[in-house]
């Protein structure tokens, strides 16, 4: 897969604010309240890891649900998520939804790869029928995410672009782009999510 180009916050926050080995946390939890909302974040240090799934090139969908990645893990039988959260064994935990291969000014419409799978070790073995994303080790700002979905998601990637990257020391750097699905009672509607995005100083 093609290596990213660099994208700047300014193009990141135009793209989102109409939208409405084991890892080592680089400093404390903590909530950081912007404007009148709270985010949960909290700086990674992440070392070399590979994501692996089943990965097809669909098109940036700003808002609501987007259509193909949804018919796209909808074609996966049960029993291969299953077979994905088995062989997942390193951070961000449980089954991803990953976006790669954005394009640098999040054009709606332009293309990218979404990948449905997990994170591994790299020397974990990799079954031949899945793809791979190899991830360089790095750093990554993890924001605790709850609500209905993708609404919630979307606002926060908005809120992130548009003013907690802006008002911290940090910008994006390459890398894919990481939801991650934590456990829930309620359904995945509303399951609390992590979105791992990976920064470099600015």
């Amino acid at each position: 897969m093609r290596r990213h180009q660099s994208r700047s916050p300014d193009t990141f926050r135009t793209a989102f604010i109409g939208c409405g080995a084991t890892a080592q946390a680089h400093d404390r939890d903590r909530t950081t309240a912007i404007g009148s909302e709270h985010m949960d974040t909290r700086l990674v240090d992440h070392p070399a890891f590979r994501l692996v799934g089943h990965a097809a090139r669909v098109p940036l969908i700003h808002q609501g649900v987007n259509p193909h990645i949804r018919q796209h893990i909808t074609a996966l039988p049960a029993e291969e998520h299953l077979r994905l959260k088995a062989l997942g064994n390193a951070e961000p935990s449980g089954l991803l939804a990953v976006s790669d291969d954005l394009d640098p000014d999040y054009t709606e419409g332009s293309e990218l790869t979404y990948l449905h799978g997990v994170a591994v070790s790299p020397d974990t073995p990799v079954p031949g029928d899945l793809d791979i994303i190899d991830v360089p080790a790095g750093r990554w700002v993890v924001i605790r995410i709850a609500g209905p979905y993708p609404q919630t998601l979307q606002k926060t990637w908005a809120t992130a672009a548009a003013e907690w990257l802006p008002s911290n020391p940090w910008r994006l750097r390459p890398g894919p782009e990481i939801v991650a699905v934590l456990e829930s009672a309620n359904g995945f509607s509303t399951a609390a999510r992590e979105l791992w995005l990976p920064v470099e100083p600015a």
